[in-house]
């Protein structure tokens, strides 16, 4: 005889607090996405303005603690899984779609372009926090001293929203022209510096010693190299059609989401954003023989991904507290804004256009690069957890990701590729240079 499975009467709860938060998130998404159209703005900006407008931010200011009540604590770890289930398929996706061939002869641009616009944003952001110091709430700070909240801040200056930015460019559809392609391979350096600058950072502040910066970034070499020599051979293999037992849809599939959460879950242990991992391991799938066998596939991981990407935009904005700035406040959020983006704009567009590209590709990259997004907003929560900033300087990091983001879009359409531009963007040029 088979038992029905047991459900105990907490388990039922928690199980209609998530579908009933499901349900919110997901038409808030939609409303907010569509609003966003309307206004010029890509979908997914709207979404990230309804994930922090169904945080404290609005929905919390509102009698009777809806926020609390919509989305209790014991539904938020299954939330926040299904948030990073949808945000690793989502990476996966744009990695998937990278062209690396269209980079070909750009890397001096790609390298040059990442440094300077990390090191400028950087440094910019550091001499901000020291003369902002003063304003700090030094009784929630773990240590004395203006070092550790300095290269936060800086680091903090210098991150690209690597998924919200990909999700602009198809938005946009950018993601495959040659200046999405550079500002993909652009953010994707830049978070990784600004990644092992925030290991260092939580170095300085624990205390741990340096080994764990050391270890990060000997294990991040080592995971991209044994994707690039290991994993993609074994996927030709695997996937190869000549194969006396070709792999079918479902294995194909199979094959695909368990290397995608395999890969997340390497860099996430590793101490990087399980992000990188999701968007390498979409770069190294052999794209040729998936798309000559099943390309429904990888549209199936798409649509499952855009389903559940709201679900981390608001997940991440359920600790976003925008209320009680004060007038150091207003100064500050002006500061950060004007820091952020002529840090950003200046080392990329500046950096790219003295290394050949045009001088609309170079204005491109200086937009693009400078959206920061929800990233910005899980590196904040870190800092935060540190207590290597206060909440308001929080709240006005908050405010500074929103604003750079927003104006992505806008700025974009008011820059417009050249026909002639367009054309070229879409394929390598002929003598492989930029």
């Amino acid at each position: 005889m088979i038992l029905p499975l047991a459900v105990s009467g907490s388990g039922e709860v928690v199980i209609g607090h998530v579908l009933a938060g499901l349900a919110v998130i997901l038409a808030a998404a939609h409303v907010f996405g569509r609003l966003a159209g309307k206004v010029g703005q890509p979908a997914v900006v709207g979404e990230i303005v309804a994930g922090v407008l169904l945080g404290p931010s609005l929905l919390g200011l509102l009698p009777g603690d809806l926020t609390e009540r919509v989305f209790p604590a014991d539904a938020r770890p299954v939330l926040q899984a299904l948030a990073q289930i949808g945000l690793v398929l989502f990476m996966f996706g744009i990695g998937y779609g990278l062209d690396v061939h269209r980079l070909k002869g750009a890397g001096r641009l790609v390298t040059t372009v990442s440094l300077s616009s990390v090191s400028l944003p950087f440094g910019l952001g550091v001499g901000l926090a020291v003369l902002l110091y003063p304003w700090y709430d030094k009784s929630q700070l773990a240590m004395d001293g203006v070092l550790a909240p300095a290269l936060f801040l800086g680091a903090a200056m210098a991150i690209t929203a690597f998924p919200v930015l990909a999700r602009i460019l198809a938005e946009e559809r950018m993601q495959r022209s040659r200046v999405g392609a550079l500002a993909l391979a652009c953010a994707a350096i830049e978070d990784v510096l600004a990644w092992c600058v925030l290991a260092l950072i939580v170095v300085i502040a624990t205390a741990s010693g340096p080994w764990s910066l050391g270890r990060m970034v000997l294990q991040s070499a080592l995971f991209l190299l044994c994707m690039v020599y290991v994993v993609r051979p074994a996927l030709r293999r695997l996937l190869d059609p000549g194969r006396r037992r070709a792999a079918s849809s479902g294995l194909i599939q199979t094959i695909l989401v368990t290397g995608v959460l395999v890969s997340a879950l390497a860099t996430h242990e590793i101490g990087l954003h399980a992000v990188f991992g999701a968007f390498v391991f979409g770069a190294v799938v052999p794209r040729d023989l998936v798309q000559a066998q099943s390309p429904e596939v990888t549209e199936r991981i798409e649509q499952t991904s855009l389903l559940l990407l709201p679900v981390f935009f608001t997940v991440t904005g359920l600790s976003v507290d925008l209320g009680g700035l004060g007038g150091h406040g207003i100064v500050m959020v002006v500061a950060v804004i004007l820091v952020a983006c002529v840090g950003k704009f200046a080392g990329a567009a500046t950096s790219a256009r003295l290394s050949g590209a045009s001088g609309h590709e170079a204005m491109a990259l200086g937009i693009l690069l400078n959206a920061r997004g929800l990233t910005e907003l899980v590196i904040l929560n870190v800092g935060l957890s540190l207590r290597v900033l206060d909440t308001r300087m929080f709240s006005v990091m908050v405010v500074m990701a929103l604003v750079t983001t927003l104006m992505t879009g806008p700025l974009l359409r008011r820059l417009r590729l050249p026909r002639e531009e367009e054309k070229s963007a879409l394929r390598p040029s002929v003598d492989g240079k930029v």
